[in-house]
């Protein structure tokens, strides 16, 4: 179980941050006893930010969509056990498309990381994670490749690392049409955990202010006796 008061201090260094950087933070909550997180791929990441969901609020996460199509909004509960469990592969891909081949591998976090630092994420990430391009028998850089042949390493390394993009299909019941959105945990997860931080600082302030307790006893405690502190102060 993650203390409180640690989960406080991770909410706030991540405050000011962007998103790469969030996931980075909650990623080391959730593997604390790995030292290279950076070299982990992308789809392990978020495997794992989901097992920290799943043990700080639960497996079912609500989901709210609009179709595209009628405007209704689609309510529903996200199983996190249905994340398909299979990791990413450490070999080097290969694609071709006509005299064009390229040898990468998947996006890692540090590839993350360094993308979301500049202005042109993709270029980066290709220039990071392609090892080899050739068009025929001659050598070729990264920025020569046709739009078509980035589509088709972008689309491989996608299928490489199946749990870096978790896609969700609802159907409309109004419109029988399907509802189509990406599901980020690591940015989900850190919406749920701001929200979570802000109020247990307003349940700190009650319960200060009530008792005069330090806010380090005040997280001591269990949510279960905090609640019944609040109670007694008046603030149910």
């Amino acid at each position: 179980m993650i203390a409180a008061a640690d989960l406080l201090s991770v909410w706030e260094s991540g405050v000011t941050a962007g998103n790469a950087q969030r996931a980075a933070l909650l990623h080391a909550v959730a593997r604390p006893d790995v030292p290279d997180l950076l070299a982990v791929p992308v789809g392990e990441r978020d495997a794992e930010l989901f097992a920290l969901r799943r043990s700080l609020f639960g497996r079912r996460i609500p989901v709210l969509l609009a179709c595209a199509e009628c405007d209704e909004e689609l309510e529903f509960d996200f199983d996190t056990m249905a994340v398909p469990q299979g990791g990413s592969t450490a070999d080097p891909i290969t694609v071709t498309e006509g005299p064009w081949s390229v040898v990468l591998r998947v996006p890692t976090c540090g590839d993350v990381l360094a993308a979301a630092r500049s202005s042109s994420p993709r270029d980066v990430l290709l220039a990071r994670c392609v090892l080899e391009a050739k068009c025929g028998n001659d050598s070729a850089a990264v920025t020569d490749l046709p739009a078509d042949v980035v589509g088709r390493v972008v689309d491989a390394a996608a299928q490489a690392d199946p749990g870096a993009d978790i896609q969700l299909a609802v159907r409309c019941p109004e419109c029988d049409s399907t509802a189509r959105a990406e599901l980020d945990i690591s940015v989900c997860l850190w919406t749920e955990l701001d929200a979570w931080a802000r109020a247990t600082l307003l349940d700190v302030a009650k319960l200060a202010a009530s008792f005069g307790w330090t806010e380090a006893d005040i997280l001591a405690m269990s949510p279960l006796r905090r609640r019944y502190y609040l109670e007694l102060a008046g603030h149910a």
